[in-house]
């Protein structure tokens, strides 16, 4: 099986230059499905901390680098939306977040808040045992004993130490919510009006923008609950996206 994926046809989140090369690096199988980003793009084409796969996983085996707080990560380990990236050695700490146009960006956040994730949830399904498994955007899944007070299209913060529930948002009128697909990806505002859609239609919610001088309308499945901190986080600096970049070859 090939290790390459031809930058022309990665998915639109993937934050790399379809023009330059030919080839780029394919993911491997894991979380957040397609949309997934090998980690060594973030690592060489987007932060610049490597120069090719050799060097990341050196920089991985040293055990500097973590995923949502695991260090025991290969170079091609797909990254997603609010994964928490972590360099301990340099101090620096980015939540992947929703740009403009739906790239993936990373942001960079507090050590503090760097402990836990965010995870809206899909699904929620009873399993044996007469327990909720809690079914995530991005693969993970949550037995828990007592879920009634969540359901699918809230979101939770889940700490990365042993995957406790430390925070919960529900999804309603009212709420604080980024768009991560469609037109208004990376838009931030509050819900005024979900729009319930007979049959098996996709509901719609309308959404103010912060400022309150404009709102838009999309589907309810491109919205993430989130809470405030994440307005301040979307506010500090962001790191280039592969298109502000010239290097990054897709070779060994």
């Amino acid at each position: 099986m090939t290790k390459h994926q031809k930058r022309l046809s990665v998915p639109k989140s993937w934050p790399v230059e379809r023009k330059t090369e030919t080839f780029t690096v394919k993911a491997d199988s894991g979380p957040h499905g397609e949309d997934g980003v090998p980690l060594i793009i973030l690592l060489r084409d987007v932060l610049g901390y490597v120069q090719s796969r050799k060097e990341a996983r050196y920089a991985l085996d040293q055990g500097n680098v973590l995923v949502n707080g695991d260090e025991n990560v290969a170079e091609d380990r797909p990254i997603g939306m609010f994964d928490i990236v972590a360099f301990t050695e340099r101090e620096e700490y980015y939540r992947v977040f929703p740009d403009e146009g739906g790239r993936l960006a990373l942001t960079e956040i507090d050590g503090d808040a760097a402990g836990s994730k965010l995870g809206k949830i899909e699904d929620k399904t009873k399993v044996a045992g007469d327990r909720t498994q809690l079914n995530l955007h991005d693969g993970q899944n949550l037995l828990l004993e007592d879920a009634s007070e969540y359901d699918a299209g809230d979101s939770i913060v889940i700490s990365n130490d042993d995957s406790e529930v430390v925070a919960h948002f529900p999804y309603e009128e009212g709420s604080l919510v980024t768009a991560v697909r469609g037109a208004h990806a990376g838009e931030i505002g509050e819900i005024t009006e979900i729009q319930v859609t007979p049959g098996s239609g996709s509901n719609n919610v309308v959404v103010e923008l912060l400022d309150g001088d404009d709102t838009f309308e999309t589907v309810e499945e491109y919205v993430v609950v989130i809470d405030e901190n994440f307005v301040g986080d979307a506010d500090a600096s962001e790191t280039p996206s592969g298109e502000d970049r010239e290097d990054g070859g897709d070779d060994e």
